[in-house]
């Protein structure tokens, strides 16, 4: 894919293990906004896998952390009319697990903002895999101030 995500436009530095384009051991979520959604295809290796198949529930739990976090930092900059988004964390989230996520094809994520504020958001994200919804998630995300770890870190 010629096009760059998020990720690479505006962190390509980030070593961040779920979505740092510059970790090259890390997942490298690729996430796009598309309408009010920001959306991303992503693809499991073996190494992933909780048993033959099947995605680790850790691994699920970083896609959907990392996909959430940029969906607020998107949207946080649209509301603002910042050039770049802000350095968001993650203040709190969510997983329901609700069926095992196969392995044998893309998985693709899906999240939308439900709820904001001036400086966080709340999103509601989905893992979707063999046609199915397999996997969701409820998160704040918070945009950090200076003198906080992350500032500054994309």
């Amino acid at each position: 894919m010629t096009q760059k995500s998020l990720q690479e436009t505006y962190a390509p530095d980030n070593a961040c293990f779920g979505c740092g384009p510059a970790n090259p051991q890390g997942l490298h979520i690729r996430s796009f906004a598309d309408g009010d959604e920001v959306v991303a295809e992503w693809r499991a290796s073996k190494h992933h896998e909780a048993f033959p198949g099947v995605l680790n529930g850790g691994i699920i739990g970083t896609l959907l952390d990392c996909h959430c976090n940029w969906t607020a930092a998107w949207h946080l900059m649209q509301k603002s009319g910042a050039q770049t988004p802000p350095c968001t964390v993650t203040a709190d989230y969510s997983i329901s697990l609700k069926r095992p996520t196969p392995t044998d094809g893309p998985i693709k994520l899906r999240a939308r903002v439900v709820s904001s504020g001036e400086d966080r958001a709340v999103v509601e994200g989905e893992l979707i895999a063999g046609g199915k919804v397999c996997d969701t998630c409820r998160g704040t995300f918070v945009a950090v101030k200076p003198g906080h770890p992350a500032y500054h870190r994309w």
